[in-house]
């Protein structure tokens, strides 16, 4: 099989070239070998010549060979190809390439590069600190490690090159000026972020979270003045431990505006007036405190009305008679903001003691509940025809009214017998699709109120990211305060490059980074030099890529002539 060239002549005497894969078979009379056309490319003025450089490199990659274009506009492609490289070639290891190249860049875009330089520059520290600060943030988008697991592991798996010559107290040392200048790096990076993504800061989202740690006694500042941030506290997984409360403000998109490390014996309420005053210079304009049920009661709502001025909180409908009485069964249509989202407002009492509450209702939302409810139902009319001693006291009747799922749609009678709660399974539907929300800002539009309490699930998310599911915050491998506070800082920028990612190209963090780490880094090496080539690009994370505006690698990435040659910063 070979490719072949054929020539036409036209009537104006212009001569035309096409290219065509062939491959000979030999003609069954004559016996002599006949070119068959396998396929046309077509004119050689006129093809892509990226797309056979591709199919070449195809082919190669099935071959174990390498293939080097001489047409790259790259000064060392050329020199590669022209040298004796690949004669007695061997591959050293392969390393990650595409996830850290996208946070690198999304690093450079928001401006964290820069800030972090100009505060280098002008105290008079290394600029190396910039390059640890950022090595650290893309660990916890890619594989969370201790900062001394991201200096003696990870580091070598990734293709970070302006990271190679970092020691170990560099770490230290960047996170101790990031403690020292976080507000200005905050502020800085968030305007800067804000204006180059266009994002919406006319309402800003507050909530908390806890960090628990492996330790049965609380800091003692009275022993140790820098080390006063973990004391005992209900954590938000309701157990009792040494804990620090974190803080985050967001805007409606979910990128973080600023983030709090508080002492883990601090309740929610007393955050909000430190949270409201940081935020005052910063012409954000309103700053809500969005919470959930649990932050809903009278003394919660005064302190709130007093530090933070304006509140949004979810209700409990089922058990406030107020809400059951005066807000579910208020007569009126809802307004449509949205395919899934409708709301209506509802004022009860007057003058001083008026409340303004926000009835919203989700059609798609009660439809999931309905199906929920039947399955669960069902499930549950099975296991009464199962049985025939339908007695409370046997094992499988305690086993369901013991569960959480099924409880609810179950009464025991006066006989002791276990039946199905058919009133309860009526009054549940009442609530399908449906929340209620309590406000006194009496400003906020229906439709900002309702996608409002939709942030905070945006929040509630932001905060699974940093604990469990992508950043892990925790476990903290620290127990100065200045060290565990600037390894939450860390955390928030990683997740700030996560969130902006996710805007740009509509996708959750984990299909994005899968398709970034199929881009990988091969380092091939002979007896004089070291080269990085980068493997083909997939149509997908090509397509991230561009989402994210990030131009593609070049084959050739690195080309080494001296094996001795290292980074130091």
């Amino acid at each position: 099989m070979y490719l072949r060239t054929t020539r036409r002549k036209n009537k104006d005497g212009s001569v035309v070239e096409y290219f065509q894969l062939a491959h000979n078979e030999r003609h069954p009379v004559t016996g002599k070998p006949v070119a068959k056309i396998i396929h046309n490319f077509g004119r050689t003025d006129q093809l892509n010549r990226e797309q056979l450089v591709r199919l070449c490199r195809s082919i190669a990659r099935v071959c174990q060979v390498t293939v080097i274009d001489p047409a790259d506009d790259d000064e060392k492609t050329a020199q590669l190809a022209g040298s004796s490289l690949g004669q007695d070639l061997k591959i050293d290891k392969t390393v990650m390439l595409g996830t850290v190249l996208a946070v690198e860049a999304l690093w450079d875009k928001i401006g964290l590069r820069k800030t972090f330089s100009d505060i280098a520059k002008v105290h008079k520290l290394p600029n190396g600190y910039e390059r640890a600060l950022l090595a650290m943030t893309a660990n916890r988008l890619c594989a969370p490690e201790s900062k001394l697991g991201v200096w003696e592991r990870w580091l070598e798996t990734v293709y970070l090159p302006s990271c190679q010559g970092l020691q170990l107290r560099h770490m230290y040392e960047a996170m101790d000026m990031l403690y020292e200048h976080a507000q200005e790096v905050e502020r800085t990076v968030f305007f800067h972020t804000a204006n180059l993504f266009n994002l919406q800061v006319d309402l800003i989202f507050y909530d908390t979270t806890t960090a628990s740690f492996a330790t049965d006694y609380p800091d003692d500042p009275v022993d140790n003045p820098d080390v006063t941030l973990r004391q005992f506290g209900h954590s938000k997984e309701g157990t009792w431990t040494t804990q620090v409360v974190v803080a985050l403000a967001v805007t409606r998109e979910g990128i973080p505006v600023r983030s709090w490390v508080l002492p883990g014996s601090t309740t929610d309420v007393t955050t909000v007036e430190k949270v409201r005053a940081d935020l005052r210079g910063w012409d954000l304009g309103r700053a809500m405190f969005v919470a959930d049920s649990g932050m809903n009661s009278e003394n919660n709502r005064i302190a709130l009305s007093r530090a933070c001025g304006k509140y949004l909180l979810a209700c409990r409908m089922a058990s406030v008679a107020e809400i059951k009485r005066e807000v579910l069964s208020k007569r009126g249509r809802f307004t449509t903001f949205k395919d899934n989202l409708q709301a209506k407002e509802v004022i009860v009492g007057d003058g001083v003691r008026q409340k303004r509450y926000i009835l919203c209702f989700n059609p798609k939302e009660a439809k999931r509940q309905q199906k929920h409810r039947a399955e669960v139902v069902a499930f549950i009319e099975r296991e009464l025809d199962n049985h025939t001693n339908l007695k409370a006291t046997r094992q499988w009747a305690i086993d369901l009214l013991a569960s959480r799922r099924y409880k609810r749609y179950l009464k025991v009678t006066k006989a002791g017998y276990i039946r199905i709660d058919r009133g309860a399974i009526r009054e549940a539907a009442k609530y399908d699709g449906k929340w209620v929300l309590e406000t006194n800002d009496d400003t906020i539009s229906l439709e900002d109120a309702a996608s409002g309490y939709k942030s905070l699930m945006v929040i509630e998310r932001c905060f699974r990211s940093l604990k469990r599911t992508q950043i892990k915050m925790t476990p903290m491998y620290h127990w100065l305060s200045r060290r565990i506070e600037a390894h939450v800082k860390i955390c928030v920028l990683a997740l700030m490059i996560e969130r902006i990612a996710e805007l740009s190209c509509g996708k959750p963090w984990p299909t994005i980074r899968r398709a970034l780490d199929k881009l990988q880094a091969t380092k091939f090496f002979d007896l004089n030099q070291r080269v990085y080539l980068r493997n083909e690009i997939s149509v997908e994370t090509r397509n991230i890529l561009k989402k994210l505006d990030i131009k593609p690698p070049k084959q050739l990435i690195q080309l080494e002539n001296d094996p001795q040659k290292s980074r130091k910063l």
